[in-house]
C-alpha cells in the first residue's frame, strides 16, 4: 500500500486565498492527561476532494458522496516534461480506451513542487481533454497539482474543468503525490472526511505491494 497524500502541517501551502493551516496544541498530555490539537484549515487543504458543491449551486456536498465512488481501479495518465503553465490537450492523453475507468489520475510530476512558488505554475488540463475523459466514463479526476484548472495567484472565478467534472456530479481529487512508479492501471482509494460541505481533506492510497 502506498500513501498518495501530503501530510497536513502548520504553514503548509494552500490554494491562493484559502485559509491558512495552523495546528495548535489545545490540551497538553502532561498537564491535562491527554493531547488534543486545535485545527484551523480550509476544506481544500492538502490532498483533498472537491465535491460538486464546490463550484455548482445546489451541488452535492461531501457527506453525500459514497465511498464507492472514490475506490476502484484508476487509469494513470503520465504527461511528464511539461512547461510551466502548459495546457494538457487531447493529444497528450495518449491512446485512450473507448471506455475509461471511473477514476482517472493525471500525473504531471508537479507534486515535487508542492510547497514552492512553482507549484502555482502547474500545467492544467484542457477543457476539451476533460470533456473527452468524462464522455468516456470518468467520474473522478485526480491531479498531482493544486488544481486541474490554471491557478491564478491573484484569484480567478473561471474553473472550466471543474465545471465539466463537478457540473456532471463528478469529483476532483487535488494535490496527489507519490505517483512515481505506479502502473498505468492501479487500484486506489481516496477517503475524505465526511464534512457536510464543499470538499474535505483526504487520505489517498494506492493498493500496491
Amino acid at each position: 500500500m502506498r500513501d498518495l497524500s501530503h501530510p497536513v502541517r502548520t504553514g503548509m501551502q494552500v490554494y491562493p486565498g484559502d485559509p491558512s493551516v495552523d495546528l495548535t496544541p489545545a490540551l497538553d498530555l502532561e498537564r491535562d492527561g491527554a493531547a488534543v490539537t486545535s485545527l484551523h484549515l480550509g476544506s481544500h487543504t492538502g490532498t483533498h476532494v472537491d465535491a460538486p458543491a464546490h463550484t455548482v449551486p445546489g451541488g452535492r456536498t461531501m457527506d453525500l458522496v459514497a465511498l464507492e465512488e472514490l475506490v476502484g481501479e484508476a487509469l494513470l495518465i503520465r504527461v511528464p516534461g511539461l512547461a510551466d503553465g502548459a495546457t494538457i490537450g487531447i493529444a497528450d492523453l495518449g491512446e485512450l480506451p473507448d471506455r475509461v475507468p471511473s477514476i482517472v489520475v493525471v500525473d504531471t510530476g508537479w507534486a515535487r513542487h508542492f510547497g514552492t512558488e512553482r507549484a502555482l505554475r502547474h500545467p492544467a488540463l484542457g477543457v476539451d481533454a476533460a470533456r473527452l475523459l468524462a464522455e468516456r466514463g470518468m467520474h473522478v479526476l485526480g491531479v498531482d497539482a493544486l488544481s486541474p484548472d490554471p491557478t491564478d495567484a491573484a484569484g480567478t472565478t473561471e474553473f472550466p474543468v471543474h465545471e465539466v467534472v463537478l457540473g456532471g456530479d463528478g469529483l476532483i481529487v487535488e494535490n496527489l503525490t507519490g505517483l512515481d512508479g505506479l502502473p498505468p492501471r492501479v487500484p486506489i482509494g481516496v477517503f475524505p472526511m465526511r464534512l457536510a460541505g464543499d470538499g474535505a481533506p483526504a487520505r489517498a492510497v494506492a493498493f500496491v505491494g
